[in-house]
């Protein structure tokens, strides 16, 4: 369990020295004096320095490091786009296009977790498309100019499954 203390005065001193003998606690002490956090937190504690008048801050510090939480996690990760507009017919069209990635297989192949994995393979293979010949063009494109067919199949290749559904339109 992750502790954040704010304030190492008396109580917050006193708290953390207790703490310390527990091994239940993985201690953060936060002040807006980082030497005295330090003494209050201890040898193995964490020391933060913070203004705990700024919400932003003490959340950040009650977090855990993110990249330590990949091999905890279990289950799929869907990421996608929910795209609306008007079809080649002129009628409204909404379609959601994603796909769906197993942490476990992105940790055992590359050591990252789903969404991190999700996030980072679009670029990549962006990238061997336009290295390829399959993609190119002159001055700046965004995907929209650019066939969405080869980067779909070779998502499929680096491991992430795609899906595309047709929704009603809500709108007409």
């Amino acid at each position: 369990m992750r502790i954040l203390l704010v304030g190492a005065g008396g109580v917050g001193t006193a708290f953390a020295r207790i703490a310390a003998r527990r091994p239940f606690a993985e201690r953060a002490v936060a002040d807006y004096d980082l030497g005295r956090a330090q003494r209050a937190a201890g040898p193995d504690g964490t020391a933060v320095q913070l203004d705990a008048r700024d919400e932003k801050q003490v959340v950040a510090a009650c977090l855990p490091d993110p990249a330590t939480l990949g091999a905890r996690m279990t289950g799929l990760t869907c990421a996608g786009t929910w795209v609306t507009g008007t079809g080649r017919g002129g009628a409204p069209r909404e379609v959601y296009l994603y796909h769906v990635v197993d942490n476990a297989w992105s940790m055992a192949e590359y050591g990252s977790q789903a969404v991190v994995w999700q996030t980072a393979v679009n670029p990549v293979v962006a990238l061997e498309l336009l290295d390829s010949g399959a993609w190119g063009g002159q001055g700046v494109l965004g995907p929209e100019a650019l066939p969405p067919q080869p980067f779909l199949d070779l998502l499929t290749e680096y491991g992430s499954p795609w899906a595309c559904e047709e929704r009603a339109p809500t709108r007409t």
